[in-house]
């Protein structure tokens, strides 16, 4: 990864504060790497998914160029995702420059994954710079995982996580709760999560995408799940934050910490920091809304200039806040994949 656009030249054209229309200023970005992923759960993608041709794709250079510019505006965590990153052909070598942004001007560079190739990349992502990451586990039961990722290996992500371990890295663990489906196994995954000393997530599923199954039979609300947890456990609230949406309560009996991602029970755009990019270089203002700024060709022909203008026109059009709702067509018909989770 030679082809490196400067900090301190870019510094000129992104003084401006990275502020919405809402006064909210933008400090994360979620950069998915690639829409591609080796697993196809069911609540994400559908079976049979189209993926983009590479040269829709940004290049891990312009990717790179693309993350010195909002730098320079202000952001501080950059967060890498996909579909799954690490299936992306050469992603280490995004991984270690962004590493070498740390310490100056970015504060944070961290990666979500399902760890089905952690086992292999976990070493590598610590030498890089990256201190946590998140891993997408669903369940810990061999059947229903499989069923849930349509035939994922149970047993690769557990040795993924190990090796994520081994190798220093702090793991939390995201869980999207199913009714029918995981409802019976969230208080094991969090015995087991502090048993591991890592910490758990669960998060609402979200309408996004076409799939073959109704999220209304499997929807979940966290609140009702919160309330058959107290039933076992001290819930207290928790001042810890991640620069994220979760709410955070530590478990007293477990000496854990559980996390909860509402977007349905308890919208939380109020403290909206971050905008999602996709492979393609579309940046999306929200999760939840199609607003969006094209940069893959501002990035080639353009300049450090007109993709800052296309930034501000993103955050003067950034919603305050999301659509979603159970029941009827999804929010909006791009799959979680496309934007990163």
């Amino acid at each position: 990864m030679e082809t490196r656009m400067g900090v301190g030249e870019l510094g000129a054209a992104g003084t401006k504060d990275f502020v919405d229309s809402f006064g909210r200023r933008i400090t994360y970005v979620r950069l998915s790497v690639t829409d591609r992923c080796d697993l196809r759960c069911r609540y994400c993608m559908a079976e049979r998914m189209q993926f983009l041709p590479k040269r829709e794709i940004l290049t891990l250079e312009e990717m790179a160029s693309l993350a010195d510019i909002l730098i320079a505006r202000g952001v501080r965590k950059i967060r890498l995702t996909g579909g799954e990153p690490l299936v992306r052909k050469g992603v280490m070598e995004l991984v270690r420059a962004l590493g070498q942004r740390l310490g100056s001007g970015l504060d944070q560079l961290v990666l979500t994954t399902n760890g089905t190739r952690l086992e292999r990349f976990a070493d590598e992502l610590s030498d890089a710079g990256i201190r946590r990451i998140n891993v997408s586990l669903d369940s810990r039961r061999p059947e229903r995982f499989g069923h849930i990722t349509r035939g994922g290996d149970l047993n690769q992500v557990l040795r993924g996580i190990d090796a994520a371990l081994t190798a220093g890295l702090a793991v939390k663990i995201n869980m999207v709760a199913l009714a029918g489906v995981n409802e019976d196994e969230i208080e094991e995954m969090l015995r087991w999560c502090a048993a591991m000393a890592i910490d758990l997530t669960l998060i609402e599923t979200m309408p996004l995408g076409e799939v073959e199954e109704d999220r209304t039979d499997h929807y979940l609300p966290l609140d009702l799940v919160k309330r058959r947890l107290e039933k076992c456990f001290t819930l207290v609230p928790s001042t810890k934050r991640t620069g994220g949406p979760a709410r955070y309560f530590e478990v007293t009996e477990l000496q854990s910490c559980l996390g909860l991602i509402t977007p349905l029970t308890n919208n939380f755009c109020e403290g909206c920091n971050r905008i999602r990019i996709a492979a393609t270089g579309t940046v999306f203002g929200c999760l939840g809304h199609d607003q969006k700024v094209e940069l893959r060709d501002a990035l080639r022909s353009g300049g450090p200039q007109e993709v800052n203008g296309l930034l501000d026109r993103l955050l003067a059009g950034k919603p305050r806040r999301h659509d979603f709702r159970i029941g009827g067509a999804p929010a909006v018909a791009r799959h979680m994949s496309v934007t990163g989770g």
